[in-house]
Formats: C-alpha cells, sequence, structure tokens
C-alpha cells in the first residue's frame, strides 16, 4: 500500500514536469510536445509503451512480478483555450492557452504513479495499464483511446479503471471525495432555429415574428424541468446564446438560441430531449411558425461502480487520513469522457483537493477560471492516490474487499 510519503521521493521531479507541461500548454487531440515529455519521463522504466495513430496518446504497460488481472489508470493531458491570469511563476508561454482544468497535474500525477509502481514491480499481483489521454476538453479522447484498445492493452481487458480530478476551488489540498452512482453530468447541447417571416416593426400583423416564440420557449423550457423532471434525478437546462434580428424598427424573418443540457441518468437524459424537442415545435406551431432543433449529445454520465467507490474511499482514507477523504453528498454537473471507460469497466473517478493554502477553498478561483491555481503538492498526492489504488485493487485481485 501507497502513502504519500512514498511519493516524496520523486516529488521534486514530477513538480518540474509540471510546471514544464504547465508552461507549454496544448489543446486537442495533437499534443506533440506533451506527449514527447510524457515519453522522456516514463524513459527507463520497465513498461511496454504504445502511442495512437489518431491523437499523441501514450499507454505504458507495467507487468507485475505475479499473475493476475489488469486495472487501468488515466490522466488527461490537454489544456484550455484560455489566457491565463494565475501570477504563478511558471506561468503559460502560450498566448491563449492554459491548463486551466488541472491536467497538467493529472499528467505529472500518473508519471508518478508509474514511478512508484515500477519500483515494487514484483510484489503486484497483475499488470496496470497507464492511459496518458489527449482531448478530454470536448474532443471525446478516451472514446477514441478505447477504439484503439487501450483497455485491451494488457492482453485482457481491465477489471478496473480509476481517474481523479483536482479542483482549484471547493476542496483544500490533502482532501478527497468520492460517491457512488453519479459523479458527473451527461452534457449536451441543443440549437433552436425558429424559421418567421420578417416584416416592419410597425406592423407585426403582416409578419410572422419569431422573437416573442423564442422568448416563451426559453421560459417554458424552465417549466420543462420543473414539471417534467423528477427532484431527484435533475436536470439542468441552460440557455447561453439566443439571436434575433438586427434593428429595432425590423421584425427578423429567423431567431435561435443554444443551451446547454445536463443530466444525471440516461433515462432523464432521454425524457428531456424528447420534452424538449416536443416543447419548441409546439410553440412555434402556436405562432405559426417552425422550429427546428439540432441536438447535439456529449459526453455521458460518470457513473462510480458502487463496489468500487467503497473501495476508493477506503483507499484513499489509507493514503491521505481518514479525516481528509469524504463521501461527497451528491455527483457534479461538469462533465468527463472518462465516462466511455466506466461505461466499459467497473471503476471510480475521484475528486482531490488542490485549492492551495491560505485560500479559501468556496472563494478560490474554480477550474476553467485563467485565475486558477493547483497546489503543486497535489502532484504527489495524485501520485501517491492512483498507485495506491492499483496496488491494492491487484492485492484484491478479482474483487475490490
Amino acid at each position: 500500500m501507497f502513502a504519500r510519503t512514498d511519493a516524496l521521493a520523486f516529488e521534486d521531479s514530477l513538480v518540474r514536469l509540471r510546471h514544464a507541461l504547465h508552461r507549454q500548454p496544448e489543446l486537442g487531440l495533437d499534443l506533440p510536445r506533451t506527449q514527447q515529455a510524457v515519453l522522456d519521463a516514463l524513459s527507463g522504466l520497465p513498461l511496454e509503451i504504445t502511442t495512437g495513430d489518431k491523437l499523441t496518446s501514450v499507454t505504458a504497460v507495467l507487468r507485475g512480478g505475479r499473475p493476475g488481472p489488469a486495472v487501468l489508470l488515466r490522466g488527461d493531458m490537454d489544456a484550455l483555450p484560455v489566457q491565463e491570469d494565475s501570477g504563478v511563476p511558471y506561468v503559460s508561454e502560450v498566448p491563449g492557452r492554459m491548463h486551466a482544468c488541472g491536467h497538467d497535474v493529472h499528467t505529472a500525477g500518473l508519471v508518478g504513479a508509474a514511478m512508484l509502481l515500477a519500483a515494487r514491480r514484483e510484489e503486484l499481483a497483475g499488470d496496470v495499464v497507464f492511459m496518458f489521454q489527449p482531448g478530454e476538453e470536448g474532443m471525446g479522447g478516451a472514446r477514441l483511446m478505447i477504439e484503439e484498445g487501450v483497455l485491451d492493452a494488457a492482453g485482457s481487458r481491465v477489471v478496473a479503471a480509476y481517474a481523479l480530478h483536482v479542483t482549484s476551488a471547493v476542496l483544500p489540498v490533502g482532501t478527497a471525495a468520492v460517491r457512488p452512482g453519479p459523479m458527473l453530468a451527461a452534457s449536451d447541447e441543443v440549437t433552436v432555429r425558429v424559421e418567421g417571416a420578417g416584416g416592419h416593426g410597425s406592423s407585426p400583423h403582416l409578419a410572422k415574428d419569431p422573437v416573442p416564440a423564442v422568448c416563451e420557449m426559453v421560459t417554458a423550457l424552465q417549466t420543462l424541468v420543473t414539471r417534467t423532471v423528477d427532484i431527484f434525478d435533475p436536470a439542468v437546462i441552460t440557455v447561453g446564446s439566443l439571436h434575433a434580428g438586427s434593428a429595432g424598427n425590423v421584425i427578423p424573418g429567423t431567431a435561435e438560441f443554444t443551451a446547454t443540457i445536463r443530466t444525471f441518468s440516461e433515462e432523464t437524459r432521454a425524457r428531456v430531449r424528447a420534452a424538449l424537442e416536443r416543447t419548441v415545435r409546439g410553440i412555434a406551431a402556436a405562432h405559426g411558425l417552425t422550429a427546428g432543433t439540432d441536438y447535439r449529445e456529449g459526453y455521458p454520465v460518470t457513473v462510480n461502480d458502487a463496489a468500487e467507490a467503497a473501495f476508493a474511499l477506503r483507499t484513499a482514507r489509507e493514503v491521505f487520513g481518514a479525516g481528509q477523504v469524504f463521501e461527497a453528498p451528491r455527483p457534479m454537473a461538469g462533465s468527463e469522457d472518462f465516462s466511455y471507460v466506466l461505461n466499459e469497466v467497473p471503476g471510480a473517478y475521484v475528486g482531490l483537493g488542490a485549492c492551495p493554502s491560505g485560500q479559501d477553498p468556496s472563494a478560490a478561483p474554480m477550474n476553467h477560471s485563467a485565475q486558477a491555481v493547483y497546489d503543486d503538492r497535489s502532484v504527489a498526492d495524485a501520485a501517491a492516490l492512483l498507485a495506491g489504488l492499483a496496488a491494492r485493487r491487484l492485492q484484491d485481485a478479482g474483487q475490490p474487499s
């Protein structure tokens, strides 16, 4: 079993790696500099390494000294199109790009887990697959890596998979949270375009004005949530963009809006989509207009297996101390493409505190903020937790105890 103190031997090099990644953030599925930095950091370890075809991923397999199953640990590597304003000395050197979501911590932490586990390779009863993934931020890199065989990289399907995500707010550094069932929401997006007939603002009776209809739709979608969705299986619909017309005295011929939809079960996800499309078309028809919807499904719900979540909770308490780890009372409305992995194999997704000491976690800038700062100590925390999850899961073999 691993504790945070085990990672201290590698902490300086891991923090240097994290800072190097932070200075040179890359976006999307093509992260050549990040991939090379990972390959360099893993050099010399007893790993079987392959790289991706459709994306610059790195898959590394560590063979344990004794026979057993395989488990998977994942770290995402991509940054965000954000102009950094954090003030850290290792600030991004690439204009308009920043590791605002802490994926540099994830990457360095997964390298650290590989170092820790490789040092005890002979004790492992099975294999560990390290999944260094590009394209989490909306590009579905996890799905592409699954298609390229990451879940079977050890020669057989992994029996469990684990990932973590640091938070620059909410959780102080040195703490962790996990829960069974939904951990993160599904995230979908819809654009609704309403077609009418333009005209002069002085004579609306001679036109077919889409603006009042769109306004009615936006309001109706909030009623849809409260009257269609079970309050114990919630949904969120937020209209973030609305456009119509170009002048105050002109009735436009079209109007459109775009909304994000967050849900926590596939049942509610399907129900909300059907109700939304029915609602906007019905309102359009009542106004003598037509409405078209472009509904784009994003990442599925991230669902933690109940037994694996309980196992992750126990393991995190052994790594950090019982008082530093708790069961999250509710899921978060963000989304994650590790959901694709958890749809294939049981596992758990863990929240890891990285809010710097001296900052109030309830007021600190949140992930994706240009001011987000992640405590360097979270790199060793991530390494120890990931290594501990893999080692204990292999020790427990068939089922998490």
